[in-house]
Formats: structure tokens, C-alpha cells, sequence
């Protein structure tokens, strides 16, 4: 295989969704509040952000190998059970482990970057915190997916850490409304986790990976994703009417039916594999336009103030 597709997969690039769009919302909240955009600040944030999630993904791969949850893992699909690099002999354990390092210390440099261009240590405190949530997700004794806080990890790491740190290296400070407007998205990569533990539960269960869906049993969790898709809109909802985020935002409730079909498919097929597939690639797709549409709403939003 071509070493630049192994790579590729490996890193699981085309799930960078995941970072981009909690950076993007961080960075247009900030404009939307200051009218002022950092371009050369934001590309920065942008790249360790995707080193870190590359990292992030890359160790994953390496510990769920170390603990036999890949391999033991006959359920994977498209979007869950890892990339299968090390199971499908592309790269060595030791590899992956390797390019985990390399990429964390690739935003380890970027987060020293940005701490020389704003107030306080700040960026360098949320890039260790979020080094501490992604690496010791499956690392360890006390690794936080085996241990029933996984989704939370996700939650911070990939919602509130990001958008928080992108509005603070635009602005220079932290803000509640960011606080706020982190919840929404944080809500839906905490969805897409969550309904990719349901083709991995037996396999996950087999080896101790106590996450909720193991903890409650896939017919009792089901129950967990739905206020996670349905809290997402709330919540956006609720941060519109008290005046920490545009109304323009609410453009991203155009993706509720997407989000009723959605849900209707996982509730008939939560049991089901590759049934439950379509479900796993519209909770992605959820994520991703509710992203934008909240980026594009605080853009519209500053442009007409402006």
C-alpha cells in the first residue's frame, strides 16, 4: 500500500471533523464578539489541534491492540473499532506508538507557539490538559474508556477544550459564551462516540472497557444518545435565548430532521451490525453540519454588526 494512504488511515484523517469544527466555532465566536480575526493564530490552533487529535487516535489504536479490544473486535466498521493498521499488519505496534509521540510533540511546539503570542500559560495549561484526556483515554491502569469516564474525556477534549482555547488565543481571554457554546458540539462528538461503543460492546466487554453503553447495557444506553443528539439542539437553543450566542446560530436547527431520521434508524437497529452503520455515518454527518451552520451563524452575525 501506498505509505502516504497507510499513514492516512492510520491517523483516521478524514474523522478530523471531530477537532476542526469546535476550533472553528471558538475562533467565529470570537470574531463575532471582537469583529477581529487572527488568521496566522488561528491556522496554528487549527494544525495542533489535528496533531493532537492524530496523536490522540494513533495511541487509541496502540493501547486497544496492548489490551487485545481490536483484536478481539469482530464487529468494526467504517467508523469504529480503530483503523485496523496494526491488525491488518500495515504498521507495527511500535509504529503506531512512535507516530503517537511524534504527532503529540508536533502540538506540543504549536501550543508553545501560541503561548508566546498570548497572555499567561494558559494555551500550554489546556494543551497538557487535553494531552492528559486523549492519551490516558485507553492508557494505563486507570485508563478513562475502561473506567466509565470515557464519554466525559470526549466531551472535554473534544468540545469544551477546543472552543474555548481557540476563542481564547483569538481574544486573550476566556469567556462564558464560549463555555456555552462549547456544550452543543461537545454534546455531538460525545454522540458519535457513543453510537460507535454499540459495534464494539462485545468486544469491549470482553476486556474490561467499561463504558456506559457496557455499564448499562445496549436496550438502557440507548437513552444516553438520544439526550445527547436531542441536548445538543436544547442547549444551542438555550445559549441563543440568553444572549451568548448569535441567533444567527440557530441555522444549525435545519439539521434536526436529519437528526430525527437518525435517530429512528438507531432505535430500530442499535442491535444490529452493519444495519447500525448508516446511523454511525449520519451522527458524523450531524456533528459536521452543526459545526459549520454555528460558524457560519456567528460570521453572518458579525458581518451584519459590523
Amino acid at each position: 500500500m501506498n505509505p502516504v494512504k497507510k499513514w492516512i488511515i492510520a491517523i483516521r484523517a478524514p474523522f478530523f471533523t471531530g477537532i476542526i469544527m469546535p476550533i472553528l466555532i471558538g475562533a467565529t465566536l470570537a470574531f463575532y464578539e471582537t469583529g477581529e480575526f487572527h488568521w496566522g493564530l488561528f491556522f496554528i490552533t487549527l494544525l495542533g489541534g489535528i496533531f493532537a487529535h492524530a496523536g490522540a487516535n494513533l495511541a487509541n489504536d496502540y493501547y486497544d491492540h496492548k489490551t487485545g479490544d481490536d483484536e478481539a473486535n469482530k464487529n468494526f466498521t467504517p467508523f469504529s473499532g480503530g483503523s485496523r493498521v496494526i491488525q491488518n499488519k500495515l504498521v507495527s505496534p511500535t509504529g503506531v506508538l512512535t507516530a503517537a509521540l511524534f504527532f503529540y510533540g508536533l502540538a506540543l511546539g504549536a501550543g508553545i507557539y501560541l503561548t508566546t503570542q498570548t497572555p499567561g500559560y494558559w494555551v500550554l495549561i489546556l494543551a497538557v490538559a487535553g494531552f492528559i484526556g486523549g492519551y490516558f483515554y485507553t492508557a494505563g491502569k486507570f485508563a478513562f474508556s475502561y473506567n466509565g469516564f470515557g464519554e466525559l474525556m470526549i466531551l472535554i477534549n473534544f468540545g469544551i477544550l477546543p472552543v474555548m482555547g481557540a476563542y481564547y488565543v483569538q481574544t486573550g481571554y476566556f469567556s462564558l459564551s464560549s463555555f456555552l457554546a462549547s456544550f452543543p458540539i461537545g454534546f455531538l462528538i460525545t454522540a458519535i462516540l457513543y453510537i460507535n461503543e454499540y459495534p464494539d460492546y462485545d468486544a469491549d466487554k470482553s476486556v474490561g472497557k467499561n463504558h456506559l453503553v457496557v455499564a448499562w447495557g445496549r436496550k438502557k444506553a440507548a437513552a444516553g444518545y438520544y439526550f445527547l443528539i436531542f441536548g445538543n439542539y436544547a442547549l444551542l437553543i438555550v445559549a441563543v435565548a440568553t444572549g451568548y450566542l448569535t441567533p444567527f446560530a440557530l441555522l444549525a436547527l435545519l439539521t434536526f430532521p436529519l437528526a430525527l431520521k437518525t435517530v429512528k434508524h438507531f432505535a430500530r437497529n442499535m442491535e444490529k451490525v452493519p444495519d447500525i452503520v448508516p446511523a454511525q455515518a449520519r451522527t458524523i454527518q450531524i456533528h459536521a453540519l452543526v459545526g459549520l451552520l454555528i460558524s457560519i451563524g456567528c460570521i453572518t452575525g458579525a458581518l451584519l454588526k459590523g
